[in-house]
């Protein structure tokens, strides 16, 4: 699902006003206390630049974001159905449970029907929404105590070793790998496609990709050792504005990204990236094209590695390159992805002749 939402500021006034029409469409999450509403929440009103917005609570747990107490955000789309309803009962209180389907069983459902029913009002399924929270509880808690026994037992892990793998899985670095006042930061931000983890520095961004493609765990140890092991979770300003052209990006405003890039490569690997850069949204390119862009016309195949060398995705559209024959070729974050960055950005074609 591709973002519809409002602009931010459409959707701040929203929120200082209670705008309920807004009910069940938006959702924000606040940075400063990891929690995030319903736009019609009676606490009291964050600063604008604290603010992510998102459609669904899905990403805003995908992101991170535990849900308010005070105007209970999950609640509104679970109360009409008596499924989601139970289970998220089941969850509030027992955040820390490592639930299964065999529980679900237990409790008289049906497994097929909570998945359904889950990825129509959240866009995940309830399994995948108890291990989120299990996990952003250790992440919290290995954010502010740097303990992974204490981030292990709040994210409700009986061994240590399941623990780090889960953490390992979805960050790529086991927890205890992780340095105190790292130099390079990594942190998840939502996208319609599907959750990414972006790792800057003060000034720049170094990574940015989905955090289910196969190569991230392999890039993350690179980056590790470039940094000297000052790799951590947190953020840094670069993250706040990668994540607001990022939403400008998916709601069809704005294909230009200005977000500062630190590549890690070869002279001639930048050329190919810098090439790749220049190709305008919603146009695609074979790797001959490129290759005969950068001078090197018969070096097809050195820009293909240099093409799936790439770790910031959207920004260095690599998934604007095809096949000579126009069909799609391989994409680390997945073919259904490239399609649909193709598809997205066929809107800058519309918005570029409708100005003309």
């Amino acid at each position: 699902m591709l973002f519809q939402l409002p602009e931010k500021d459409v959707l701040y006034r929203a929120l200082l006003d209670r705008d309920a029409a807004f009910e069940g469409r938006a959702y924000v999450g606040v940075t400063s206390t990891g929690i995030f509403c319903r736009l019609t929440c009676p606490a009291r009103k964050p600063l604008a630049e604290n603010c992510t917005f998102f459609e669904t609570v899905g990403e805003c747990m995908a992101a991170g974001f535990r849900p308010c107490r005070r105007c209970h955000p999950l609640t509104p789309a679970a109360e009409s159905d008596p499924v989601t309803a139970l289970l998220m009962d089941a969850l509030q209180k027992q955040p820390g449970r490592r639930w299964s389907q065999a529980d679900i069983v237990a409790l008289g459902l049906d497994p097929s029907t909570v998945r359904r029913s889950f990825k129509r009002h959240f866009g995940i399924t309830f399994l995948e929404m108890a291990r989120q929270e299990r996990l952003r509880m250790g992440f919290q808690t290995l954010s502010e105590t740097g303990r992974v026994i204490e981030a292990q037992i709040d994210a409700g892990y009986d061994s240590p070793g399941a623990f780090r793998a889960a953490f390992s899985r979805m960050l790529g670095i086991a927890p205890g790998q992780l340095a105190d006042g790292a130099i390079l930061r990594a942190r998840w931000l939502a996208t319609p496609l599907g959750t990414m983890i972006a790792v800057a520095d003060q000034h720049s961004l170094h990574l940015l990709e989905f955090a289910d493609r196969k190569a991230l765990p392999n890039e993350l140890k690179r980056l590790r050792t470039f940094a000297k092991g000052r790799l951590g979770i947190g953020q840094f300003e670069t993250h706040d504005r990668l994540g607001e052209e990022l939403a400008a990006y998916f709601s069809g405003q704005n294909a230009r990204f200005q977000v500062p890039l630190y590549l890690h490569g070869s002279a001639f690997t930048k050329a190919v990236w810098h090439a790749l850069r220049q190709i305008p949204a919603g146009e695609t390119r074979s790797y001959g094209q490129l290759a005969g862009s950068i001078g090197h016309p018969t070096a097809f195949r050195a820009v293909a590695r240099a093409n799936g060398a790439n770790q910031i995705a959207l920004i260095i559209p690599c998934h604007r390159v095809i096949g000579a024959d126009g069909a799609l070729t391989g994409y680390g974050g997945g073919l259904w992805r490239k399609q649909k960055l193709i598809e997205i950005e066929k809107q800058f074609i519309r918005s570029k002749s409708g100005m003309s």
